[in-house]
């Protein structure tokens, strides 16, 4: 009959893991600290970026023995710079000053993409009637050109109004909207967001954010980052504190629901005006958490390696042919297989999937169809069906938007490693600690998983990590 051979044509391996906790208490997702250049016993809000410093609001004194008071007795805001020293510490801060500096409030402010055109807000009425005790006097913006560490050329923006507040502008990075907060007629609470847009060298007419952004409360402080998030401060119901910081996004040209953003940003305290690097790694925001209105930076403790394998599919099927048989086709032979796994199956060239890893006994038997001689065990092989040595992550592949799902690292097969920790990267700015986690999307997309897993320390102190990664589609659903 000559000889034949069993071939393995196929093999396609997956991974099974082994276990610690199914659930962890989850980690932080940033680091906060009070900044150095706060100064006790006064108030500093509304922090905003530039190259080499921080921009801020403060009420505190210009100097031991000057003091900035408004007509009524208020202590008054200044716009002050702090600079720089090094990448972890800064100078002493530097007012700002303008012909505003002495009796009105200045700031919280924004900077146009020119880096020198300040817009900011301050008050409208500056004539007599602004010193009389009985007159409510309501803010504006003003906007400015910052020459050292003076604001010259002050210009009223367009839409100021005696009868209401307009103020804490944000202009975007490409500067071709200005967010701002008014509790101007027609809102839909204490005060809404609304926006400009610059068309052909003018501002058009405000525009209110809408109710799935503006609430019945007040919001405030909107920054618009340049990933196209908008950043605010909200006291509607559901947050942490009485003010919180949320942010939305733009969609299909309306605005998504807004999400919270996680302690420690949000406190049980007074959080708000908050603004990020362009990475979002870092950035600062004010709070009153211990007292005073401080600024805060906070580092993004979030964990996304660079460069992560991607999830292989345990594939247990084989094909499995008898050689002679398929060049001398016309031979009068049967070919019984029997996997030894309780199958069989018939043929000269045949598929065969296992359910899962293991040593299985395969085994072919030749019957001839003439003499109805068989031959048993013409040809046998053991099989050694193995799973791929990584993590891995079962979830499923396409999910709706706020559907509820449970990601598991129950199948990762890392031999001889003692698993210390499973953390997952979500890839939509959040993340998660333990075997098994719930995770739902809030918005359409494709998201990439990563699932880093982390071995107890080796000898020497080294720590091994292996990363596996997994597209999850995420489509809307009413």
């Amino acid at each position: 009959m000559g000889k034949r051979f069993l071939n393995i044509i196929t093999i396609v391996l997956l991974s099974v893991f082994v276990s610690i906790q199914t659930k962890a208490q989850q980690p932080a997702v940033y680091e906060v600290k009070r900044m150095s250049f706060n100064k006790n016993g006064f108030n500093n809000i509304s922090p905003v970026i530039v190259k080499d410093g921080i921009f801020f609001c403060s009420d505190r004194r210009f100097s031991g023995i000057e003091d900035r008071t408004s007509f009524d007795g208020r202590r008054l805001y200044n716009i002050y710079l702090v600079e720089k020293k090094d990448t972890s510490s800064f100078g002493k801060p530097k007012a700002l000053k303008s012909e505003r500096s002495n009796k009105f409030n200045n700031g919280p402010l924004c900077f146009a993409p020119d880096g020198k055109t300040v817009y900011f807000t301050s008050e409208v009425e500056t004539g007599k009637m602004a010193g009389d005790k009985n007159f409510k006097n309501h803010s504006g913006i003003f906007i400015a050109e910052l020459k050292g560490t003076d604001l010259i050329s002050l210009h009223p923006f367009k839409y100021n109004d005696p009868n209401f507040d307009i103020g804490q502008p944000s202009i975007s990075k490409d500067g071709r909207y200005i967010f701002f907060a008014s509790d101007m007629p027609g809102g839909n609470g204490g005060s809404d967001l609304y926006y400009c847009e610059l068309v052909k060298g003018e501002w058009s007419a405000p525009v209110n954010l809408g109710s799935k952004v503006n609430s019945s409360g007040a919001e405030n402080y909107p920054y618009m980052h340049l990933s196209g998030k908008l950043y605010f401060t909200s006291d509607r119901p559901g947050g942490i504190g009485k003010l919180d910081v949320y942010y939305t996004s733009l969609s299909n040209g309306s605005w998504e629901d807004p999400v919270l953003l996680p302690e420690p940003i949000n406190s049980t305290s007074d959080d708000f005006a908050f603004v990020a690097e362009d990475d979002l790694q870092k950035g600062y925001f004010s709070s009153n958490r211990h007292k005073e209105d401080d600024i805060y930076e906070f580092i993004s403790t979030i964990i996304r390696k660079a460069s992560c394998d991607t999830l292989t599919e345990n594939n247990y099927c084989y094909r499995f042919f008898e050689e002679n048989a398929i060049k001398y086709d016309t031979m009068p032979f049967r070919y019984e297989w029997k996997f030894g796994d309780g199958t069989s199956a018939t043929g000269a060239a045949v598929e065969h999937c296992f359910n899962g890893p293991g040593t299985y006994a395969v085994q072919l038997d030749v019957v001839n169809l003439i003499t109805k001689k068989v031959t048993y065990n013409e040809k046998s092989e053991t099989i050694v069906v193995t799973e791929a040595e990584q993590p891995y992550i079962s979830a499923p592949d396409r999910i709706g938007t706020n559907q509820k799902i449970t990601l598991s690292a129950d199948s990762t097969n890392l031999p001889g490693w003692k698993i210390s920790q499973y953390y997952w990267n979500f890839g939509d700015e959040t993340i998660a600690v333990g075997k098994e986690v719930p995770k739902s999307y809030l918005k359409p997309g494709t998201y990439n998983i990563q699932l880093i897993i982390s071995d107890e320390p080796q000898p020497g102190g080294n720590v091994r990590e292996a990363c596996i990664s997994k597209n999850i589609i995420v489509f809307p659903k009413p």
